[in-house]
């Protein structure tokens, strides 16, 4: 769909719903609804994307716009996919943020510039296909000895990838396995202001990667809003709109 999605309380609600009965990653394999699932997907990452339309077809879309279409298709990635509710609320906020300083709303994905589209899409984008077993494990109470790793994302984007290593009756690390994400503002300041979110399902094997799916606690596109706002009000000043 090129086109933003209109959402009713009743989608986001089962969307929401959705994705919070979506298991973690346990141990190096793909869990869904906590029963093993095939973790192969017979296509490219895009083709994965259009495959569930009701999670990703504004994902979809988005890739189209940002030019990035032949990067999901062809080269070999590891994608953290965001869903269609973060870049709702991303919309959202952007428009009250437009709304406020005078300028134009967005109504459609075409709206907004697509070096924007990329800038924000390809944090979430990284070189080479690595499953859960290729990270690291952290522990964001006791960062000092489980640290996860800081990655380049494919434009460069400084970003914290790491395995949490969950308690089992009360006993740490012996539990389920899951990969998380974090957003560093800073790469001078590495360890500073993270925004972290936690994968839903990963291990989805294309066959050009690997997809990780981010649970709800992802609620907005691009982890940075206040930043991605600001970019689309630059273009829309320069514009006239």
């Amino acid at each position: 769909m090129n086109s933003l999605k209109k959402y009713s309380l009743h989608g986001v609600v089962l969307l929401m719903i959705a994705l919070t009965a979506l298991s973690s990653c346990k141990k190096d394999n793909y869990y869904l609804d906590s029963g093993l699932a095939n973790p192969y997907f017979d296509g490219n990452v895009v083709d994965y994307l259009n495959a569930k339309p009701f999670y990703f077809d504004s994902v979809a879309a988005i890739v189209k716009l940002a030019g990035m279409e032949d990067i999901f298709t062809s080269d070999t990635v590891t994608f953290f996919a965001p869903t269609d509710y973060s870049i709702l609320n991303l919309i959202k906020s952007t428009n009250s943020a437009l709304y406020s300083g005078g300028f134009d709303t967005i109504r459609t994905l075409q709206d907004v510039p697509p070096e924007i589209w990329r800038k924000y899409l390809s944090v979430y984008l990284f070189h080479g296909a690595n499953q859960l077993k290729d990270y690291p494990q952290i522990d964001y109470s006791l960062l000092i000895n489980f640290p996860g790793q800081m990655y380049y994302s494919w434009d460069n984007q400084p970003m914290n990838i790491g395995v949490v290593y969950n308690s089992d009756n009360g006993v740490k690390y012996v539990g389920y396995r899951q990969l998380s994400i974090s957003y560093i503002p800073d790469a001078a300041a590495p360890t500073a202001n993270w925004t972290t979110s936690f994968v839903a399902s990963c291990n989805i094997l294309t066959k050009n990667g690997v997809v990780h799916v981010l649970s709800a606690n992802h609620a907005t596109f691009g982890f940075a809003p206040g930043k991605f706002a600001q970019d689309v009000q630059a273009v829309f000043a320069n514009s006239g709109k």
